[in-house]
């Protein structure tokens, strides 16, 4: 990847002395986010179909304000960026994205067209009730937040509530996501177990909700929380799981297969499961921004990022799962060494028992009960007060061996040149 990506920077310079701009693509995505040899794959696919040229500029970004901030400030003429749920959801409300138009493309090769999953479509519908977030943006990857739990250490009862990361039993060995997004909503899903039950509120609009009231009662249980906690962590928090430091993780899905691939190969149990009070789901997507100066060529990429053989590698190379509704997508992951589950909300009703790894794709019974995150526009800032008030200044002492240990790793990596698996995917959603 390192190496394409300096061939990039590279053909960037050489080409801004070109006023040719329509054979440039510019992509913003999130770093380790991609399979690196299907970026030229595109630039043959494109010349065969268009029979125009194009060359691929690539650059990655950890942080999705950092990416937003550059084309709402900076004006930025990516062509093609990929941010998560909240980020369209505020992109599409203030402006910032073009419509997609997949009319030019024969149908043939509409990969978006023959490969749109009725679930994606479904949520992205819910987006904003009045612009249809499909008309804007293609989800990419999604998953779920759960907990990542030693099997040997937590039982599967004890890992079934949010309540787990109170749990004194396991002071001291509980990671947190340093996500503040991704920890409010399961934390106010379970302190309004009772409304839910009740029918007083629904999943989407305690998704919503930015209230002081529940801002303030997320705050006191998470303070509650604190002090049995080993440390927030960005994306290190997998990694203590393998090496049994910790023994239960507030994560994502996605890390979720990582962590419980590599604690395996050294002989630790790790599982994940999303709490019975019910989660968040989240998406990242493919959007068109305002500024976008090539939007032919852009539409071709989303259009090509949905190929079903394209989605496959995508998703082995991150780890992550690929919002694609092809069979063939689905057929690639089928094990018989795993009990079938309903994917026909999903993959449609043919997918009403398959054999697949419960942990990439959530079982529909598990679907039913988690929500979509929404923007929260000018009371973001809120919750990172919140978040900071939490956390406060001072990190403990053993947050701060846990950050140096992987630092450490991470040199160690480069030095021997040990890559490993590419599911490390590093995703700062505020």
């Amino acid at each position: 990847m390192k190496k394409f990506l300096i061939l990039a920077a590279l053909s960037a310079v050489l080409l801004s002395c070109s006023s040719n701009r329509d054979q440039i693509l510019k992509v913003y995505n999130w770093s380790d986010y991609i399979d690196e040899s299907v970026l030229p794959e595109f630039e043959a696919w494109y010349k065969a179909e268009t029979g125009q040229d194009i060359k691929v500029v690539y650059q990655t970004f950890d942080v999705n304000e950092t990416m937003l901030s550059k084309i709402e400030k900076g004006h930025e003429d990516y062509d093609v960026v990929c941010p998560s749920d909240y980020i369209i959801e505020r992109m599409l409300n203030t402006g910032l994205l073009l419509p997609l138009d997949f009319s030019t493309i024969p149908d043939n090769v509409n990969y978006i067209k023959l490969n749109r999953s009725p679930y994606i479509k479904g949520v992205f519908d819910a987006i904003n009730p009045n612009i249809n977030a499909n008309d804007y943006s293609v989800a990419y990857m999604w998953g779920t937040s759960g907990i990542i739990y030693n099997t040997e250490k937590v039982t599967l009862e004890e890992a079934s509530t949010w309540d787990v990361i109170r749990n004194p039993k396991f002071a001291g060995q509980i990671l947190i996501k340093d996500a503040p997004r991704d920890v409010y909503g399961p934390v106010l899903i379970y302190l309004k177990q009772d409304e839910l039950k009740s029918g007083k509120v629904t999943l989407d609009e305690l998704m919503k909700d930015s209230s002081d009231e529940s801002l303030a009662a997320v705050e006191a249980y998470l303070k509650q929380v604190k002090d049995g906690v080993l440390g927030w962590e960005a994306d290190f928090g997998k990694e203590q799981m393998t090496k049994g430091r910790g023994v239960v993780s507030l994560n994502w899905s996605g890390d979720a297969v990582w962590a419980i691939e590599e604690a395996a190969e050294v002989g630790v149990s790790l599982d994940y499961i999303v709490p019975e009070e019910g989660s968040n789901v989240w998406f990242d997507g493919w959007v068109i921004p305002k500024y976008a100066k090539n939007v032919q060529a852009a539409t071709y990429f989303i259009n090509f990022m949905c190929r079903p053989d394209i989605a496959i590698r995508n998703m082995e190379e991150t780890g992550y799962v690929s919002a694609n509704g092809a069979f063939e997508v689905l057929e690639s992951q089928i094990d018989e060494a795993y009990d079938p589950i309903d994917l026909s909300y999903f993959f449609g009703p043919e997918a009403d028992s398959v054999c697949v790894n419960p942990v990439l794709y959530a079982d529909k019974a598990v679907i039913d009960r988690c929500a979509m995150e929404h923007d929260w526009g000018d009371d973001t800032d809120k919750l990172l007060a919140m978040w900071s008030r939490v956390k406060g200044d001072n990190a403990s002492g053993m947050t701060y061996v846990i950050i140096v240990l992987a630092l450490v790793a991470v040199v160690v990596a480069v030095i021997f040149g040990n890559r490993g698996k590419k599911r490390r995917h590093k995703k700062a959603r505020k």
